[in-house]
């Protein structure tokens, strides 16, 4: 496919090509079928460097910005893995990074980077709350030299893969708080020791294999050495993470679109119907060229996001629109080129199937459509607000 915007960080993208080679799509079958984690996967991008590369060089990583990090993500997609097993390791330790302590720093962040501890749960959202953060009620309460925690969370991914945790949960009751959004407090959670003392983790069973599970905490004990900036003050901490999740989120779709643009423009030159290729048909060209349209108006956004995010600049409402109009533009595209294949793209062996699944998690995930316009509306458009 010839791209009508000129690729970043090219050496970075040939690297992770050659890494995706060695895990065709007979592999990624299994593990869906098995509903297994991608384990020697992420392994190999972890040996190679592509999940520390947001990590300072100070603390073993590559130092780089989002915008290298985008392309990582967004390559895996396009050749056809899923950087849902993983992705986290990425942005996620920039809450401890943004707002650690020193010691916190350096006792986490060197081991993050090479892959000896896994940061890839994001403990925020619950049951009653969704995505109405301020209505979490997940309380740690203060005792002695620890916290106590006792509440629930759901749709938490990786959690029976990681290592550490981001919890977000209160330490103020809301109706006590000033505003909604204080009296929260992030900790960091050390998995191996809290599952069986305090923590049961749950999977649940979903029509794509992204390893999301529900938590219960009972009077769990975490060191209030693991209070990750200042007590009450989380929510804010973890809104930083939130655009880069958006962003990186955004830069998978884009390369789901490509996957299904070169896999349905492929298809559409070689596929011999009434005796012409079907891509001869306007009624099959013309999906597939929109399809390009959209994904490459996508991208812009993306870029320009990451842009935004890298230099320090305000960027909530650019990364909820780079991850709105890529997570449409990777759904259309997943839709025509089903439409394209016919029956094939039914068939498992072809990947089509399993990447249609994936990709239509991100229209709901982290943040759904409908909350991104009302964001648009209320804060760029000064329309009322309607909750």
């Amino acid at each position: 496919m010839t791209e009508a915007v000129a690729e970043t960080f090219p050496e970075i993208r040939e690297a992770v090509r050659r890494l995706c080679a060695r895990f065709p799509g007979a592999y990624w079958q299994a593990k869906d079928r098995d509903r297994a984690y991608p384990a020697e996967f992420v392994q190999a991008l972890t040996e190679g460097g592509f999940l520390s590369v947001l990590i300072p060089e100070e603390f073993g990583g590559s130092g780089l910005g989002l915008r290298a990090g985008a392309a990582v993500l967004e390559e895996i997609h396009r050749s056809g893995c899923n950087g849902g097993a993983c992705h986290a390791q990425m942005y996620t330790m920039g809450t401890v990074l943004a707002h650690g302590s020193p010691e916190q720093k350096e006792r986490y962040l060197p081991k993050i980077a090479s892959g000896e501890l896994r940061l890839q749960a994001f403990g925020v959202t619950e049951p009653g709350a969704g995505t109405d953060t301020t209505r979490i009620t997940t309380f740690a309460r203060r005792d002695g030299d620890h916290y106590v925690v006792s509440g629930q969370k759901l749709w938490i991914s990786r959690a029976e893969h990681s290592d550490l945790m981001v919890l977000l949960c209160r330490t103020t009751p809301r109706d006590q708080a000033t505003k909604p959004s204080d009296g929260m407090s992030v900790l960091l959670v050390d998995m191996r020791e809290a599952v069986g003392n305090g923590l049961t983790i749950r999977p649940v069973r979903t029509m794509l294999n992204h390893a999301t599970t529900e938590l219960f905490f009972e009077d769990l004990r975490v060191p209030a050495e693991n209070l990750v900036g200042e007590e009450g003050k989380g929510f804010r901490y973890i809104l930083s993470g939130m655009n880069a999740e958006r962003i990186l989120i955004a830069s998978e779709c884009v390369g789901d679109a490509k996957f299904f643009i070169d896999r349905a423009s492929a298809y559409a030159r070689d596929r011999q119907v009434f005796g012409r290729p079907i891509g001869q048909n306007q009624g099959v060209q013309f999906p597939i060229a929109r399809a390009y349209v959209q994904m490459t108006a996508a991208a812009l956004m993306v870029d320009q996001a990451a842009t935004l995010f890298e230099a320090g600049r305000p960027c909530g409402t650019e990364a909820n629109m780079a991850k709105m109009v890529a997570s449409e533009a990777s759904w259309f595209a997943a839709d025509m080129c089903v439409q394209t294949h016919g029956g094939f793209g039914f068939a498992e062996e072809y990947d089509i199937e399993r990447k249609f699944r994936e990709t239509r998690l991100y229209q709901v995930a982290p943040i759904s459509t409908n909350l991104i316009l009302s964001h648009v509306a209320t804060h760029v458009l000064d329309m009322p607000k309607s909750f």
